[in-house]
């Protein structure tokens, strides 16, 4: 019985050991590239894979724009606050030295022996007649009086809370001002890799036949889809209409697309403003399943929400419409697919 155990046991093992090695051997998720077909070159596998690999580089160095943008907007708010919370303590100052004077001068009065309560003036007064008039201008010298220390109380606040807000802010400035400074040097270093690659791609281009090159601009599709009323509708039209405009790294206007850029100028016709970065976009709207989606929502590419490197728009049927990458147009696509082979998750804009 002990030796059936322990050859049960053996077998246990065996078989975990082989589920880890078989686990160990997955490959890890690739960069999206174009499908290639195995009787391209050598020369336009090698441009494909370049050019997949300046699309990731180019949206880093997007997405490193998108946060410099963020943190010039905390410090320009930050600046703001302060700027406002200076101005607030400046004006309760005055108020506190206007009504600082009076309520000291009342209390001086007092100290010298002025008397304000009706008991003095009954007191004091040679007939009623005089009794209400000391009355009267005692009630008013009363209410001067509390108005002069809840004001005084009021500014002495405020002064104190603005200078409190003034330190905050003055701190927040300071640090959105170094968080920039460092994406300014990571854009500066992402400039660079990135032009280096451009340079790569470029070379790798130069050396494509002429029926490789044409090959890469695909079959022109100039055919009519409707999109839905409103937003989507629009960003979805003034996409397509740019069908044929050369791909651009960094291309956010007609004459040069890459894929944010293309998303982000085709939603500003529609009056919708969305981030640079593909990565940044997908924080943006709500998820859709890819069963529900519907024309303008926008497709992602990439292994998780970090790494995401690609977007597209969805046309309907199936389609896209997108700037892929360099040598090809914004152009249409027949599948999902065409985007990418690690699609992601879609988001929809509006609605």
């Amino acid at each position: 019985m002990a030796s059936q155990r322990l050859k049960r046991s053996m077998r246990g093992a065996l078989t975990a050991s082989a589920i880890i090695a078989m686990v160990s051997t997955i490959p890890a998720p690739a960069i999206a590239q174009p499908p290639a077909q195995n009787n391209e070159s050598e020369a336009l596998k090698k441009f494909r894979e370049l050019s997949a690999q300046s699309e990731v580089v180019n949206e880093e160095f997007n997405k490193a724009t998108d946060d410099k943008n963020a943190k010039q907007a905390e410090l320009d708010k930050a600046t703001a606050d302060f700027n406002a919370a200076n101005q607030a303590k400046t004006s309760a100052a005055a108020t506190e030295n206007q009504y600082r004077g009076q309520v000291e001068e009342l209390s001086s009065a007092s100290l010298r022996g002025a008397r304000f309560n009706k008991l003095s003036a009954l007191l004091t007064g040679t007939s009623a007649q005089d009794f209400l008039d000391r009355s009267s201008a005692l009630s008013v010298l009363a209410a001067d009086n509390n108005k002069a220390l809840t004001e005084l109380h009021k500014a002495v606040t405020t002064a104190t809370e603005s200078e409190t807000k003034a330190a905050d802010a003055q701190k927040r400035a300071a640090a959105a001002r170094d968080a920039a400074a460092k994406l300014q040097a990571e854009i500066d270093g992402r400039r660079q890799e990135l032009q280096k690659q451009i340079n790569e791609v470029k070379a790798a281009q130069a050396k494509l036949s002429q029926a490789e090159k044409a090959k890469l601009q695909g079959p022109a599709d100039n055919g009519v889809y409707i999109g839905p009323p409103g937003a989507a509708g629009t960003a979805m039209n003034a996409a397509l209409a740019q069908r044929g405009t050369p791909y651009v790294w960094g291309g956010s206007k007609p004459g040069g697309f890459d894929c944010s850029g293309l998303m982000m100028w085709s939603y500003a016709q529609a009056g919708v403003s969305l981030p640079r970065s593909s990565r940044a976009q997908y924080g943006v709207g709500r998820s859709v399943s890819r069963n529900e989606l519907i024309p303008g929502d926008l497709l992602f590419y990439g292994s998780s929400a970090g790494s995401i490197h690609h977007v597209a728009m969805y046309i309907g049927g199936g389609r896209i419409v997108h700037a892929s990458t360099t040598g090809t147009p914004v152009k249409t696509e027949t599948s999902i697919e065409g985007g990418g082979r690690d699609y992601f998750g879609a988001k929809r804009v509006v609605g």
